[in-house]
C-alpha cells in the first residue's frame, strides 16, 4: 500500500523531516509493508520575501528606545484596556490633607465631581453653531457613547475614590485631566472598530473635556502616568513592536505567505500533486495537512470536473481548512456551493476542535456518503493542537479503519 504525505503552510525542510518521521512511524506500526512517500513542496512552491523584506517598515531602520511616542502609546494601551486605571492609581497615591478644610465647604474632589455632573449630556452635531468638541466627537464616530461615558465615570468607584483622595488645587487639576482621559478612553474602547481617530484628535478631546470641566488645557503631568508608563512599556511597548516587526514578518512570511501564494498561484502545486499521484504504481492514500489538504481537494476536484479523475484509494485531510474555504467560495477546484463531482475519491476529514484551523467537511457536503469526519483530542491548546495530530494513535487507527 502506498501513502503520500503533503505538508501544510509554513513548513520547510527541517520541520518537514521531523513531521514525516512521526507520520512514517505511525503508519509503519499499522501498515508494516506500506510505502510512505513524502511530498515536500515548501522550497519550490512556497513563499519567500523576494526583496528581503524591504516592504516592511523597520527592517532597514529602527526607532530608538527614547522614542517620545512610546510612552504615550504605552499609556493609552492601558487606558483603552482599563479606562479607570489612572483614577485607580491616583486614589492610591492620594494627596496630603492639610487639615484646613472647613465643615460644610465643598471639598476639592467634590468640586470636580460637581463640575462633571453639570456638563451637558445632549450634543447635536446638526446645529449650525455646534462647538468644537461636538464636531470632533462626531468626526471620530464616538458621539453616540458620550452621555453613557460621562455617566459611567460618575458611577465608578474609581472616580469616587480619586475624588476623596484629592485635597488641593494641584490634585484637582490632576483629577480633572485623569477624568477627561478616562472619558475619552471609554469612548474609544466602546466604539470598537467604528472609531476613526488620530492621536491629535484624541488629545484634543481630552483638552476640550478638561476645559469644559473647569481645568486647563492638557492639564498637569499626572503622577499616575509615571506608574502606568512603566507598566505599559513592560506590557506592550510600541517601539519594541516596531523594532521586532521585521523579525516577526520574516519569521511568519512562510506561514501566511504560503496561503496567499497558493490562493493566487496554486496551479503549479496542484499540477505537481496530480503528477505525483499519476506516477504512483497503485492508487495511493493521499494525506494532506492544513494547506496540503486544501491543495489535494482542489487537485482531485479539478481532475474529476475535467473528467480525468485521479486514481486515489482514500483522501485524508488533517487539520484542514478546505471545507471552510468551500463555504466561502474560495476553493479553486469547486465553484461556490457545488457538490463533489463524480470521480472524487472517498474523503476522511480528521479534526480537533481545539485546533481553530480545522473544520468539518460532512455538513458542508451533506448527504455525500464519500465524506466522513472524525474527531481526535490532542488535549493541547492552539497552535500546538494544529501539529499534534501526528503523535495521536487515533489518527492512524482511523485511517486504518477507513481502509478496511
Amino acid at each position: 500500500m502506498r501513502f503520500i504525505f503533503v505538508h501544510g503552510t509554513g513548513v520547510r525542510r527541517e520541520r518537514f523531516d521531523d513531521l514525516f518521521r512521526w507520520i512514517r512511524g505511525g503508519l509503519d506500526e499499522r501498515f508494516p509493508d506500506a510505502d510512505v512517500a513524502p511530498c515536500y513542496w515548501g522550497d519550490i512552491f512556497g513563499s519567500s520575501l523576494s526583496a528581503g523584506g524591504a516592504s516592511v517598515p523597520g527592517v532597514a531602520t529602527t526607532r530608538g528606545a527614547d522614542d517620545p511616542g512610546e510612552t504615550e502609546a504605552a499609556e493609552w494601551v492601558l487606558l483603552l484596556t482599563d479606562p479607570f486605571c489612572e483614577l485607580r492609581v491616583l486614589s492610591a497615591l492620594g494627596s496630603v490633607d492639610d487639615g484646613l478644610g472647613m465643615p460644610g465647604v465643598q471639598s476639592v474632589g467634590e468640586r470636580v465631581a460637581d463640575s462633571i455632573r453639570k456638563v451637558p449630556r445632549d450634543l447635536s452635531s446638526d446645529s449650525f453653531d455646534a462647538d468644537e468638541l461636538t464636531v470632533l466627537l462626531q468626526d471620530t464616530n464616538v458621539i453616540e457613547g458620550y452621555s453613557a461615558a460621562l455617566d459611567a465615570l460618575m458611577d465608578s468607584d474609581e472616580f469616587r475614590d480619586a475624588c476623596a483622595a484629592a485635597h488641593d488645587d494641584f490634585a484637582a487639576a490632576e483629577l480633572t485631566t485623569a477624568a477627561s482621559r478616562a472619558i475619552v478612553a471609554l469612548l474609544l474602547s466602546g466604539a470598537g472598530e467604528s472609531v476613526v481617530c488620530t492621536g491629535d484628535e484624541r488629545d484634543r478631546m481630552v483638552d476640550l473635556l478638561s476645559s469644559r470641566i473647569g481645568g486647563t488645557a492638557r492639564g498637569p503631568v499626572l503622577r499616575a502616568s509615571g506608574v502606568l508608563v512603566k507598566l505599559g512599556l513592560r506590557w506592550a511597548p510600541q517601539s519594541v513592536l516596531d523594532r521586532k516587526r521585521g523579525e516577526f514578518t520574516s519569521a511568519g512570511a512562510s506561514a501566511v505567505g504560503d496561503i496567499l501564494r497558493y490562493q493566487a498561484r496554486g496551479g503549479p502545486l496542484r499540477d505537481h500533486l496530480a503528477e505525483l499521484i499519476g506516477q504512483s504504481p497503485e492508487p495511493p492514500v493521499v494525506i494532506g495537512h492544513s494547506l496540503g489538504g486544501i491543495a489535494l481537494v482542489d487537485a482531485l476536484a479539478l481532475a474529476a470536473v475535467r473528467q480525468q479523475p485521479l486514481s486515489v484509494r482514500l483522501l485524508v485531510t488533517v487539520g484542514s481548512q478546505a471545507p471552510f474555504l468551500h463555504e466561502l467560495g474560495a476553493l479553486a477546484g469547486l465553484p461556490p456551493g457545488a457538490t463533489l463531482p463524480p470521480g472524487f475519491p472517498r474523503w476522511l476529514n480528521i479534526y480537533d476542535r481545539r485546533d481553530v484551523l480545522s473544520y468539518l467537511a460532512g455538513p458542508v457536503f451533506s448527504g455525500d456518503p464519500r465524506v466522513s469526519d472524525h474527531e481526535v483530542h490532542s488535549r493541547q491548546p492552539f497552535p500546538i493542537s494544529h501539529s499534534a495530530y501526528w503523535k495521536l494513535g487515533a489518527v492512524y487507527d482511523r485511517i486504518g479503519e477507513a481502509l478496511q
